[in-house]
C-alpha cells in the first residue's frame, strides 16, 4: 500500500483505512457506479468524497505499478497545485493505492464533499435557467483564468465543474481531476479546451463574446474557433455512439 494523507488529516488515517474496507457495503452512493464509483462517509463533523478507481487493464496495471502515476494520486497532487493556484476544488484529504507483488490493482482518492448549486449541465439541459446568461459569462471568465495561469483541465465537460452562489456571486470548483497539463496554451489549445462543453450554438456565442473580452483576438475569431472545435467534437462523439450501437446489434 501506498498513500499519502494530507496533514490536517493524519490522525484520521484508520478511520480512512476503514472506509476502504467498507466501501463495497457501506456509505452513500454519489451519481451512478458506471466506471469508477464515488461514495460518501461521515467523519466527524465533516463529509468525506471517497472515490474508488475502477482496476485498470493489463497494460496500465504495470504501467501504473512502476512508470505512471495513479489516477487517484495525480487527483490528489492536481488538487495541491490548484490550490497553490488560486484555483477552488473541493479541498483533497488524502490518496491511497494497493499493489499485488507484479502489478497495481486499486486506488482512492479522498476529498471533502463540497454540496453545489449546480454544473455547467444545468445550462445546458435549461436554457430558461435563472441568471443563465451571467452564470455562463462568469464560468467562461474562470476559464480564462485556469488558462492563463497555465492549466489545460482536459475533462473540461459539463459535469466537472461545480458551481456555488457565494455572497451573491459564483464560483466554481473543478472535480474529476486526474487528466490536466500545466503549460503555456495556445489560442488553439485554449479554443478547443470549450469543445466538450456544450452543442448548443448559442452558449458557444456567448462564451466565445465574454472570452473575446480578454484576448487579442475578435469575437469572430474567437467564435468560429470556438465552434469549429466543438462541432469537430460532436461529430466524433456522435461517431463512436453509432459504431457502439452497432456493435451492440451484432452481439445481440
Amino acid at each position: 500500500m501506498r498513500k499519502h494523507i494530507h496533514p490536517q488529516f493524519k490522525g484520521f488515517e484508520g478511520h480512512l483505512l476503514k472506509m476502504i474496507g467498507n466501501f463495497d457495503k457501506q456509505g452513500e452512493q454519489l451519481g451512478n457506479a458506471e466506471r469508477n464509483s464515488i461514495k460518501l462517509f461521515g467523519l466527524n463533523d465533516k463529509t468525506i468524497t471517497v472515490k474508488s478507481f475502477k482496476i485498470p487493464n493489463p497494460v496500465n496495471q504495470i504501467a501504473y505499478k512502476y512508470f505512471r502515476k495513479s489516477k487517484a494520486r495525480r487527483s490528489y497532487e492536481y488538487a495541491r497545485k490548484l490550490f497553490s493556484l488560486g484555483i477552488k476544488t473541493p479541498r483533497p484529504v488524502a490518496f491511497f493505492e494497493f499493489t499485488s507483488q507484479s502489478v497495481f490493482t486499486k486506488s482512492f482518492y479522498f476529498s471533502e464533499y463540497l454540496k453545489a448549486d449546480l454544473t455547467f449541465r444545468n445550462l445546458v439541459q435549461d436554457p430558461d435557467y435563472p441568471d443563465h446568461e451571467n452564470i455562463l459569462r462568469a464560468f467562461t471568465r474562470f476559464t480564462y483564468k485556469l488558462h492563463e495561469k497555465q492549466v489545460e483541465f482536459k475533462d473540461h465537460s459539463p459535469g466537472n465543474t461545480l458551481i456555488c452562489k457565494e455572497d451573491g456571486k459564483y464560483e466554481f470548483y473543478l472535480v474529476d481531476l486526474n487528466r490536466m497539463e500545466f503549460k503555456d496554451l495556445t489560442f488553439q489549445e485554449r479554443m478547443k479546451n470549450f469543445s466538450r462543453l456544450t452543442p448548443k450554438k448559442e452558449m458557444v456565442r456567448v462564451m466565445s463574446d465574454e472570452y473575446s473580452k480578454f484576448i487579442d483576438h475578435s469575437f469572430e475569431e474567437v467564435f468560429q474557433a470556438m465552434w469549429f472545435f466543438t462541432k469537430d467534437f460532436q461529430e466524433k462523439f456522435h461517431r463512436k455512439k453509432r459504431i457502439k450501437k452497432k456493435l451492440k446489434f451484432w452481439e445481440e
